[in-house]
């Protein structure tokens, strides 16, 4: 068993989360490392990215030189603008939603639960400065729910717990987790690993992770 397995890197992490999105998606990407995936989409699958700010029909970063800081994702980082991509007002964008007409957001978190819950605008700390943003409205507003992030903090501790200990952003919200370790589903039987970063076993993942761990085999089983 290693104690310190390999780990994707983010663009690694990106490529893996993009991967999974289907042809046609309307996507969210949030602030930090989920901006990544927008560089990472196959050039033959046609995605409206959307971003909270009022952008939608957005793709990859643009090269050096070519950013035009008028065009910006909630994060104000610059962004492209493909055929038929527009911006608008953000109560618009709001709308967009929580009216149901996003399939997939990626978020960022500092906690998930084994039960799919999310903390990801306030760690609790007193010089921490909170900042929910459209996140709340995000986790329950779209169709599917995904979580991007480092696996454990800094110093080690893991992200993913029994229950949160810091503020909630949505309860039972999240259906799908991607570290740099490994990808998680949030099933009705528990964590169930369906990935592992090259040369990370079942047993190393779990010597980090604060929840148990089914095996995709283990989940199947009546």
């Amino acid at each position: 068993m290693s104690t310190t397995p390999k780990r994707w890197n983010r663009d690694e992490m990106a490529r893996r989360v993009a991967r999974d999105i289907p042809d046609g998606a309307v996507v969210n990407l949030g602030i930090g490392l989920p901006t990544l995936v927008a560089n990472h989409i196959p050039p033959e699958r046609e995605l409206m990215m959307h971003s909270e700010n009022g952008v939608i029909g957005f793709g990859p970063a643009p090269t050096a030189g070519q950013e035009d800081y008028d065009l910006i994702n909630a994060g104000k980082q610059p962004v492209t603008l493909l055929p038929g991509g527009c911006f608008f007002h953000h109560a618009d964008s709001f709308a967009m939603m929580r009216g149901g007409h996003l399939d997939i957001c990626v978020l960022g978190a500092f906690q998930v639960s084994a039960t799919g819950d999310l903390a990801n605008w306030h760690t609790g700390a007193p010089d921490a400065i909170p900042a929910v943003g459209g996140a709340m409205d995000l986790a329950v507003g779209a169709r599917k729910t995904f979580v991007m992030m480092e696996h454990t903090t800094k110093s080690g501790e893991a992200k993913i717990v029994p229950a949160c200990t810091y503020p909630l952003t949505g309860v039972g919200c999240i259906s799908r987790i991607y570290t740099d370790l490994a990808v998680l589903d949030v099933t009705d039987r528990g964590l169930v690993v369906i990935d592992l970063a090259p040369g990370v076993d079942l047993d190393a993942l779990q010597a980090v992770t604060g929840a148990p761990l089914l095996h995709l085999d283990q989940a199947l089983i009546p």
